[in-house]
């Protein structure tokens, strides 16, 4: 378990679970190291968390450091990729809306014997202005979990990093 991070979970407005990442650990929006991230994730690797809504046990296997930092997704928002490796934990505890497919890879014959889950997860990172706060920008993503022939459920890999466009204020004139 990886320890010291400044990682909450908070509800919105809108009563949806959000993780708030309070610390930026891997900073750069283009040039981010990976094997920073890589050698991070594998601090997780032999441990699980629970997702809150429906008690499922998520572990974290060897293959999640490599999948992680070398699948296409890291492409874009990296930084926002990157940074939510800081808060695997939460991010599980918040998982919801989960979504089944059947395995079509051979490659994954083993390792997602009993298919592919994906739930939505959303969290926020700060933005800084001269060492001051100014706002959050928040994202959504979704959880790539394999259910593996052991039976357990690992998590692979996090995909579709979004950010989140700001709603206007309603005129309540």
């Amino acid at each position: 378990m990886i320890e010291n991070r400044n990682v909450n979970i908070i509800t919105d407005a809108d009563g949806k679970k959000l993780v708030l990442i309070n610390d930026i650990r891997f900073k750069g929006k283009r040039q981010i190291d990976w094997d920073d991230v890589k050698q991070y994730l594998e601090g997780y690797v032999g441990d699980y968390y629970e997702i809150a809504e429906n008690a499922e046990h998520i572990f974290i296997g060897s293959e999640l450091p490599e999948e992680y930092t070398e699948s296409e997704s890291r492409k874009s928002l990296m930084g926002a990729k990157a940074n939510a490796a800081t808060a695997i934990p939460e991010l599980i505890q918040i998982a919801s809306n989960p979504a089944f497919e059947e395995n079509r890879k051979e490659k994954h014959n083993k390792n997602a014997k009993y298919g592919w889950y994906r739930y939505d997860v959303r969290f926020a990172l700060p933005v800084y202005d001269e060492n001051v706060l100014v706002r959050y920008n928040i994202f959504h993503a979704r959880l790539l979990i394999n259910h593996d022939e052991n039976g357990r459920k690992y998590l692979y890999d996090i995909l579709a990093v979004k950010k989140e466009t700001s709603k206007p204020q309603q005129d309540v004139r």
